[in-house]
């Protein structure tokens, strides 16, 4: 069936480097890679393979197969920036399209057309089957960025006041909370624009293959090594985000902060030097100080990458961005899915108003996108949302029984006594309480300030 499939979607066979198949498990169940210098494996090698094992730097978030997988809908024009398994940069002019039979989603089918000079700033459309050649491209602005929250369109301005700036940029925030956005939002509203941009996910890549993927290889730096560009060198002119950069290894650090600060670099293995013009966006999912302190990221290439700073609040802390991007979100899947949901029952919304939301803006979307995909009313209710929202989000403290209190230990300092007593209430507070939000209000205390406790106690 994939053959034929096949056949009657890629009638421009010879102008293409890669077409692939993938079914509704994300499986590769038909390849064919018509240049056989494009890749170190043969088509053989892939088919049978989960999407993101092929390609460990795509993810559920950025793979537009993934999304075509899961919403029927095509995704043309794009530009591919991926890796594959075997450290294969993969940069050039992609389209996807949705593959049906008998009325039903079966798989995507994927066309590559690998980045050449001649085709720096064009994409190639396979809609019509042909080898048509238009312009056009699929990324964040800022205007993607929901928001209603005093903070949050403090920082959208903030990014159109910088954009246009060369220096590094360094964006903390939690998972989720929406760093790539600010990075392309960067990118796509510089003058580098028309260049490419190139993400890449730190923690994605085997640490062996790390070195290479970033600055290329020279043939013969080791066995079957080819000379190769690395993603530094092929977002010349434009702009490199390096996720998770806290993951990357020590070493490769320092040669990243000297290839920054040189504004150049030799290929693994290779002895020349190559100058490029690349910006360099990095994000961090933790505290850079704790990560230098605990050896995850050097303190000197922090205060290099420390130019430009961005802060991402988490989506408990934006004030009013719950109930706006709900609002948001039921009406965008609403008008993509064809469907007329009015919103959150009182229940869900109860459930909605005291949750953290741990896993911030991506959470509320995910969320949101599977209870549209079980909804039977025209309102979400509590049975369409995921069991775990319905439970406390606050670890399980035990009740502690009231009591009088216990005659004082005169083996505990009178410090240790307190700490004892602060102990006994924050567990009583906590196992009442559905939240942690709902803990600190009745104890009259910011949330931030009994995460501090918490953790002073070793209550966390």
């Amino acid at each position: 069936m994939y053959e034929n499939l096949a056949a009657s979607i890629f009638t421009a066979q010879n102008f293409f480097d890669e077409m692939s198949i993938f079914d509704t498990d994300c499986i590769c169940r038909y390849c064919e890679i018509t240049n056989p210098d494009t890749y170190s494996f043969t088509a053989d090698d892939i088919i049978g393979k989960h999407l993101f094992e092929i390609f460990p730097s795509s993810n559920e978030e950025n793979s537009e197969t993934y999304r075509v997988l899961q919403t029927g809908r095509p995704m043309i024009y794009f530009e591919q920036n991926a890796l594959t398994y075997k450290g294969n940069s993969v940069t050039g002019f992609s389209s996807v399209y949705p593959l049906f039979h008998k009325g039903k989603l079966v798989g995507a089918a994927l066309a590559l057309k690998l980045m050449g000079d001649d085709y720096k700033k064009e994409f190639i459309n396979v809609q019509d089957y042909s080898s048509t050649r238009s312009r056009g491209a699929e990324y964040y602005s800022v205007d993607d960025i929901i928001t209603c929250d005093p903070a949050m369109k403090k920082l959208k301005q903030r990014i159109l006041k910088v954009r246009n700036m060369d220096s590094s940029v360094l964006i903390q925030g939690s998972t989720g909370t929406g760093k790539e956005l600010v990075a392309q939002s960067l990118h796509y509203s510089s003058r580098r624009a028309s260049m490419p941009f190139i993400s890449l996910n730190c923690s994605a890549i085997p640490e062996n293959l790390l070195e290479s993927t970033i600055f290329g290889t020279e043939k013969g730096s080791y066995t079957g090594a080819i000379t190769r560009k690395g993603l530094f060198e092929l977002a010349d002119k434009g702009t490199l985000f390096l996720d998770e950069l806290n993951s990357l290894p020590l070493p490769l650090q320092a040669k990243l902060l000297k290839a920054i600060e040189s504004r150049s670099f030799r290929h693994l293995g290779g002895h020349d030097e190559i100058r490029v013009d690349t910006r360099i966006i990095a994000a961090i999912n933790e505290d850079p100080f704790q990560a230098i302190k605990n050896d995850r990221l050097r303190s000197d290439l922090f205060y290099r990458l420390n130019v430009i700073t961005f802060q991402l609040p988490d989506l408990k802390d934006r004030q009013g961005d719950v109930e706006y991007l709900t609002r948001y979100y039921v009406d965008y899947f609403n008008d993509k899915l064809d469907m007329r949901i009015q919103g959150l029952s009182p229940e869900a919304a109860v459930l909605f108003a005291g949750h953290d939301w741990p896993g911030n803006v991506r959470e509320l979307r995910n969320m949101l996108e599977g209870a549209f995909a079980v909804a039977e009313g025209s309102f979400l209710t509590p049975d369409d949302l995921p069991g775990y929202l319905q439970k406390p989000t606050v670890p399980d403290f035990p009740a502690i029984p009231e009591s009088s209190p216990a005659a004082p230990d005169p083996a505990l300092t009178y410090q240790q006594q307190l700490e004892d007593f602060e102990r006994n209430l924050l567990h009583r507070t906590l196992a009442s309480c559905r939240t942690k939000t709902e803990a600190a209000e009745k104890l009259g205390m910011t949330r931030q300030a009994l995460n501090y406790r918490l953790t002073a106690l070793k209550m966390k």
